[in-house]
């Protein structure tokens, strides 16, 4: 996996290229917010971007409409509600806090290039609300694997239980929680799992 680290601050990319590089599989490249993504990711052949919005990255947020011409997936790094949002909206595939560890970051961005969304369960009422009112139907389809959670959820299983009957992680059950209620505009699992048997994706 080649992850190319995008951050205003030298010191965050060498910290998080850093803590990416010790797994024998993953390829790290840097680049700052004012280059043309585009270009490095498609001269270092780039499978996703994890972006540091920072605390105060006036570059990257001036930077995160060009996300949407990006063909690379996009996983953001962000403390602040608004940025997350906006950069979910923008087209970004991810969306972790910045003081996340290592098997957590990994494990979204693996998620993320399998082409899954990884996004943690404490942005997803602040994208929700930037969607506006619930959808009539998904936001965006639900995957085999998000239906699969979607109807153990529906069982009243704990994300435990959960990662065991699925062989996944729970970290990767969090992951898959968080973009359910964002697709399906709920805030929580009881709303996630009535609007999903009204839709008709689970049976209860």
């Amino acid at each position: 996996m080649r992850v190319l680290v995008v951050a205003d601050d030298m010191l965050v990319r060498a910290g998080l290229a850093a803590l990416l590089s010790g797994q024998p599989d993953v390829t790290v490249d840097q680049a700052a917010p004012e280059v043309d993504l585009g270009d490095v990711t498609d001269a270092h052949a780039c499978d996703i971007i994890l972006w540091d919005l920072g605390t105060g990255a006036a570059r990257s947020d001036a930077r995160l409409p060009a996300m949407q011409d990006l063909d690379t997936p996009v996983v953001v790094l962000s403390d602040d509600d608004a940025r997350v949002s906006d950069a979910m909206t923008a087209g970004a595939r991810g969306a972790l806090p910045r003081d996340i560890d290592g098997p957590g970051l990994l494990a979204a961005l693996r998620a993320v290039v399998l082409g899954l969304m990884a996004i943690d369960p404490a942005f997803a009422p602040a994208i929700v609300q930037g969607r506006g009112a619930a959808p009539e139907v998904p936001a965006e389809e639900l995957t085999p694997r998000e239906l699969q959670v979607l109807q153990l959820l529906a069982e009243g299983l704990p994300n435990k239980r959960v990662a065991l009957q699925l062989g996944i992680s729970e970290h990767t059950v969090k992951f898959h929680v968080a973009v359910i209620f964002s697709k399906l505009g709920a805030h929580g699992r009881t709303e996630a799992v009535t609007r999903a048997a009204r839709l008709g994706l689970i049976v209860l």
